[in-house]
């Protein structure tokens, strides 16, 4: 049986001044998923976000979240959701778990079903030992998963997590990414913004690019990955001289434009026939009496995708502000946040 849809997006339409940060985003997301929000900063990814978490009106469309119209019935809607933003949204002054009972009580719990609560999410999130610390002692992959244990205090069937790894070190990202897969294991249904490719390759059931504020492409991994073409033939040469000469030989290969990345001194292009073709290229490569340093045939990445769909790689910067002609964060909006993922107006 088909899957009812928890998310619904038409035609949203959002301009702050003379920049449009959304220009007609239609998106759907079924219950039990997770989709991921591709794009760079500045894309309309948290502008999205924020309209479909209520913090935001478009200025035309509309949006439907677990059935409910955003603007029409906001606190219906809040009290459906959670939220993780770009930034940590705890009190720094409070220990772990006074945070989360707080976040308890102003969802309207009991004072000992907060606490009840607090104790099963900060075991979940590995916070058990750092408890009775406040917050400005925790690193930052630490902050991050007790943002998000704050957004699950009442268990809500819909989650919003807006870049939610950006800053974690590699250690932190993955930490994240396996709880991330835990919620979705348990029903929850997640949209996902990212600038990382690769997690959106690990985590999302559906990937959805969105570039200048218009969604470009939708699918799963593997289908935006089949949009690009087949194997791809990566080389790294020794000399930064050889690089034009590279990208010849496998443009001259594959009938194809050749992705080149001066700085590294690699050239990636694809390659009809794969692994049939490495000979031939192989022996273009000694006769041209270019060093190689590394020379690998792969399957195209979301990279690939990324590069081929918009021109440009993915912006990974990590500032995580959502810049370009996305919405700029403020204390207002956060202020707006806190209030509304607090449910303080109906529950």
């Amino acid at each position: 049986m088909a899957r009812s849809q928890a998310i619904v997006a038409e035609g949203l339409t959002k301009s702050f001044g003379k920049t449009r940060a959304l220009a007609g985003v239609d998106l759907s997301v079924a219950e039990g998923t997770v989709l991921g929000l591709l794009g760079p900063n500045g894309a309309g990814k948290t502008t999205t976000v924020r309209i479909l978490t209520t913090l935001l009106k478009p200025d035309a469309g509309r949006a439907l979240v677990a059935g409910i119209d955003v603007a029409k019935h906001p606190d219906r809607v809040r009290a459906r959701i959670g939220l993780t933003g770009q930034y940590a949204a705890v009190d720094e002054n409070l220990t772990g778990r006074e945070n989360l009972i707080l976040f308890g009580r102003l969802y309207r719990l009991a004072k000992r079903d907060a606490v009840r609560r607090a104790e099963e999410l900060l075991t979940q999130f590995d916070l058990a030992d750092a408890a009775s610390r406040v917050v400005k002692t925790y690193s930052g992959g630490m902050r991050r998963r007790l943002d998000l244990a704050a957004s699950l205090v009442v268990s809500p069937p819909v989650l919003f997590l807006d870049e939610p790894t950006t800053g974690l070190d590699p250690r932190g990202r993955l930490g994240m990414w396996e709880t991330i897969e835990g919620l979705a294991g348990s029903g929850t249904t997640v949209l996902l913004t990212t600038q990382y490719l690769e997690e959106a390759d690990r985590l999302a059931d559906r990937i959805v690019v969105i570039d200048h504020g218009a969604i470009i492409a939708e699918g799963t991994a593997e289908e935006l990955k089949a949009r690009v073409g087949g194997e791809r033939l990566d080389v790294v040469v020794a000399q930064h001289d050889d690089v034009p000469t590279a990208r010849r030989i496998l443009e001259a290969l594959g009938g194809a434009e050749a992705q080149v990345d001066v700085a590294e001194r690699r050239v990636t292009a694809p390659l009809p026939g794969g692994a049939k073709r490495l000979a031939a290229a192989v022996r273009e490569f000694d006769s041209s009496g270019v060093e190689l340093v590394d020379f690998v045939l792969r399957r195209p990445t979301l990279d690939d995708v990324f590069l081929s769909l918009t021109g440009h790689a993915a912006d990974v910067t990590g500032n995580g502000n959502g810049g370009g002609n996305d919405a700029p964060p403020n204390g207002k909006v956060k202020a707006e946040a806190d209030l509304a993922l607090a449910g303080t107006k109906e529950r």
